[in-house]
């Protein structure tokens, strides 16, 4: 059930511009799967959705792939355009988002694969990395700040 749930996720994901986890949940009742939001957020995170702009301000949720060529630069792109600011509590990075950019922002961060991160969770505007070590924040800080700043 769940690989067919998850393959339907995809297809409906790919056909239409799909906003909302509610959203999704509710094309995926139509299509006859009796899904709960916590089973959609769990298949959102398993599948590594996240969001991207669309023309008029919107959202949508889009596959994000393996880090392949020129991958890198895409997520140095969603970086610099969701990232607001950081703070750090000890070795709590916290980054602040455009609205709705949190999930995208996240998947980026963890998409450098930088041993000092242990996780990330994203709300809509705000992700917080759990990190290792306060000085480790502070290289990640460090290593994040070059990023935002460059011109890649």
């Amino acid at each position: 059930m769940k690989i067919s749930r998850q393959s339907k996720i995809i297809e409906l994901i790919n056909k239409y511009d799909i906003e909302t986890q509610e959203e999704l949940a509710d094309r995926l009742m139509k299509d006859g799967y009796n899904v709960t939001q916590a089973t959609v957020s769990r298949d959102i995170r398993e599948l590594k959705l996240t969001k991207v702009a669309v023309d008029g301000g919107k959202q949508k949720y889009i596959v994000l792939q393996k880090a392949e060529t020129g991958m890198i630069e895409k997520y140095a792109r969603v970086l610099r355009d969701g990232f607001v600011s950081m703070d750090m509590a000890q070795n709590i990075m916290v980054v602040k988002t455009v609205p709705g950019m949190a999930m995208a922002v996240a998947a980026a961060l963890d998409s450098l694969q930088l041993s000092s991160i242990v996780g990330c969770i994203a709300g809509d505007d705000t992700v917080m990395c759990a990190i290792r070590t306060t000085d480790e924040t502070v290289a990640v800080m460090e290593k994040l700040s070059k990023i935002i700043n460059s011109d890649m």
